[in-house]
Protein backbone atom coordinates (compact mmCIF):
# COMPACT_ATOMS: atom_id res chain seq x y z
CA UNK A 1 0.00 0.00 0.00
CA UNK A 2 2.70 1.96 1.28
CA UNK A 3 4.18 1.47 -2.65
CA UNK A 4 1.18 2.51 -4.41
CA UNK A 5 1.14 5.95 -2.48
CA UNK A 6 4.68 6.42 -3.00
CA UNK A 7 4.04 6.45 -6.85
CA UNK A 8 1.20 8.06 -6.97
CA UNK A 9 2.72 11.02 -5.04
CA UNK A 10 5.94 10.65 -7.80
CA UNK A 11 3.69 10.44 -10.77
CA UNK A 12 1.91 13.45 -9.75
CA UNK A 13 4.93 15.99 -8.35
CA UNK A 14 6.86 14.83 -12.35
CA UNK A 15 2.97 15.84 -14.33
CA UNK A 16 2.66 18.51 -12.18
CA UNK A 17 6.29 19.75 -12.41
CA UNK A 18 5.80 19.80 -15.99
CA UNK A 19 2.79 21.11 -16.24
CA UNK A 20 4.25 24.23 -14.14
CA UNK A 21 7.24 24.61 -16.71
CA UNK A 22 5.27 24.15 -19.97
CA UNK A 23 2.36 26.94 -19.61
CA UNK A 24 2.77 29.84 -21.07
CA UNK A 25 0.07 31.67 -18.75
CA UNK A 26 2.26 32.04 -15.58
CA UNK A 27 -1.05 32.17 -13.03
CA UNK A 28 -1.86 28.73 -13.93
CA UNK A 29 1.67 28.01 -14.11
CA UNK A 30 2.07 28.97 -10.72
CA UNK A 31 -1.27 26.62 -9.13
CA UNK A 32 0.14 23.41 -10.85
CA UNK A 33 3.86 24.54 -8.73
CA UNK A 34 1.03 24.35 -5.70
CA UNK A 35 0.08 21.01 -6.51
CA UNK A 36 3.39 19.88 -6.63
CA UNK A 37 4.55 22.05 -3.74
CA UNK A 38 1.59 20.12 -1.82
CA UNK A 39 2.28 16.69 -2.85
CA UNK A 40 5.89 16.75 -1.82
CA UNK A 41 4.50 17.63 1.77
CA UNK A 42 2.35 14.45 1.24
CA UNK A 43 5.69 12.35 0.22
CA UNK A 44 7.29 14.00 3.59
CA UNK A 45 4.20 12.98 5.35
CA UNK A 46 4.67 9.54 3.83
CA UNK A 47 8.34 9.06 4.81
CA UNK A 48 7.76 10.11 8.86
CA UNK A 49 9.48 13.56 8.42
CA UNK A 50 6.46 15.51 9.68
CA UNK A 51 8.86 18.98 10.52
CA UNK A 52 9.63 18.48 6.86
CA UNK A 53 5.96 18.45 5.73
CA UNK A 54 4.92 21.17 7.73
CA UNK A 55 7.59 23.11 6.51
CA UNK A 56 6.90 22.68 2.99
CA UNK A 57 3.59 23.67 3.19
CA UNK A 58 4.16 26.72 5.15
CA UNK A 59 7.12 28.12 3.36
CA UNK A 60 6.60 26.93 0.18
CA UNK A 61 3.04 26.45 -0.69
CA UNK A 62 2.39 29.68 1.48
CA UNK A 63 4.53 31.94 1.06
CA UNK A 64 7.31 31.19 -1.52
CA UNK A 65 4.24 31.06 -3.99
CA UNK A 66 2.52 34.16 -2.60
CA UNK A 67 5.33 36.36 -3.60
CA UNK A 68 5.91 34.91 -6.51
CA UNK A 69 2.21 35.77 -7.28
CA UNK A 70 2.70 38.85 -6.00
CA UNK A 71 5.55 39.68 -8.14
CA UNK A 72 3.49 38.22 -11.17
CA UNK A 73 0.60 41.09 -10.51
CA UNK A 74 3.33 43.54 -9.07
CA UNK A 75 4.62 43.23 -13.27
CA UNK A 76 1.21 43.89 -14.26
CA UNK A 77 1.66 41.15 -17.90
CA UNK A 78 -1.30 41.80 -19.88
CA UNK A 79 -0.33 39.96 -22.89
CA UNK A 80 1.03 36.39 -23.03
CA UNK A 81 4.35 35.58 -24.28
CA UNK A 82 3.55 35.35 -28.10
CA UNK A 83 6.91 34.48 -29.03
CA UNK A 84 8.51 31.08 -29.65
CA UNK A 85 10.21 29.58 -26.38
CA UNK A 86 13.88 27.88 -26.28
CA UNK A 87 11.73 24.59 -25.47
CA UNK A 88 9.96 24.13 -28.77
CA UNK A 89 13.05 23.19 -30.51
CA UNK A 90 14.69 20.03 -30.99
CA UNK A 91 17.48 20.67 -30.02
CA UNK A 92 17.01 21.91 -26.42
CA UNK A 93 14.69 19.07 -26.21
CA UNK A 94 17.46 16.88 -26.90
CA UNK A 95 20.21 18.30 -24.52
CA UNK A 96 17.75 18.19 -21.69
CA UNK A 97 16.95 14.64 -22.04
CA UNK A 98 20.81 13.80 -22.46
CA UNK A 99 21.15 16.28 -19.03
CA UNK A 100 18.72 13.89 -16.89
CA UNK A 101 19.84 10.56 -18.19
CA UNK A 102 23.63 11.21 -17.45
CA UNK A 103 22.18 12.56 -14.08
CA UNK A 104 19.97 9.25 -13.73
CA UNK A 105 23.19 7.07 -14.40
CA UNK A 106 25.34 9.32 -12.49
CA UNK A 107 22.72 8.74 -9.17
CA UNK A 108 22.48 5.20 -10.11
CA UNK A 109 25.99 4.82 -9.78
CA UNK A 110 26.68 6.39 -6.78
CA UNK A 111 24.10 4.64 -4.98
CA UNK A 112 24.97 2.95 -1.25
CA UNK A 113 22.53 0.41 -0.18
CA UNK A 114 22.50 0.12 3.37
CA UNK A 115 24.07 3.61 4.14
CA UNK A 116 24.25 4.24 7.36
CA UNK A 117 24.70 7.83 8.30
CA UNK A 118 25.72 9.80 11.58
CA UNK A 119 21.87 9.96 13.40
CA UNK A 120 20.43 6.21 13.69
CA UNK A 121 16.58 6.33 13.52
CA UNK A 122 16.56 4.73 17.35
CA UNK A 123 18.24 8.28 17.84
CA UNK A 124 16.36 10.59 16.29
CA UNK A 125 13.14 8.66 17.44
CA UNK A 126 14.54 9.59 21.32
CA UNK A 127 15.23 12.90 20.44
CA UNK A 128 12.82 14.36 17.74
CA UNK A 129 13.16 14.93 14.19
CA UNK A 130 12.71 19.18 15.15
CA UNK A 131 15.35 19.02 17.69
CA UNK A 132 17.53 17.52 15.61
CA UNK A 133 17.25 19.21 12.36
CA UNK A 134 17.45 22.54 14.24
CA UNK A 135 20.77 21.30 15.67
CA UNK A 136 22.13 20.28 12.46
CA UNK A 137 21.04 23.24 10.51
CA UNK A 138 22.32 25.53 13.11
CA UNK A 139 25.62 23.80 13.71
CA UNK A 140 26.71 22.18 10.70
CA UNK A 141 24.93 24.06 7.54
CA UNK A 142 24.61 27.85 9.08
CA UNK A 143 26.33 29.83 6.44
CA UNK A 144 24.56 28.43 3.61
CA UNK A 145 21.09 28.96 6.12
CA UNK A 146 21.97 32.31 6.36
CA UNK A 147 23.05 32.73 2.57
CA UNK A 148 19.50 31.37 1.94
CA UNK A 149 17.95 34.39 3.83
CA UNK A 150 19.50 36.93 2.30
CA UNK A 151 18.97 35.58 -1.05
CA UNK A 152 15.16 35.25 -0.37
CA UNK A 153 15.52 38.58 0.82
CA UNK A 154 16.53 40.58 -2.47
CA UNK A 155 13.33 39.46 -4.50
CA UNK A 156 11.52 41.40 -1.97
CA UNK A 157 13.60 44.34 -1.52
CA UNK A 158 13.09 44.50 -5.65
CA UNK A 159 9.38 44.18 -5.60
CA UNK A 160 9.33 46.66 -3.02
CA UNK A 161 11.80 49.19 -4.97
CA UNK A 162 9.78 48.55 -8.24
CA UNK A 163 6.30 49.41 -6.59
CA UNK A 164 8.23 52.58 -4.94
CA UNK A 165 9.08 53.58 -8.01
CA UNK A 166 5.93 52.98 -10.08
CA UNK A 167 4.19 54.47 -6.79
CA UNK A 168 6.38 57.65 -7.44
CA UNK A 169 5.86 58.03 -11.12
CA UNK A 170 2.31 58.11 -11.05
CA UNK A 171 1.93 54.56 -12.74
CA UNK A 172 -0.44 51.93 -10.81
Amino acid sequence: MVKIIFGYFAIVIIASALAGITRKNLVYSLCWILLMFIHIGGLYLLLNAEFLAMVQLIVYAGAILVMFLFVIFLLNLKEEIKEAVFIHKWSSRLYGIIFLIFFAFLGVWNFKNNFKGLYSIEFIEKEGHTKIIGTVLFNEYLFPFLILGFILLVPLLGVGIVALRRKTNGTT
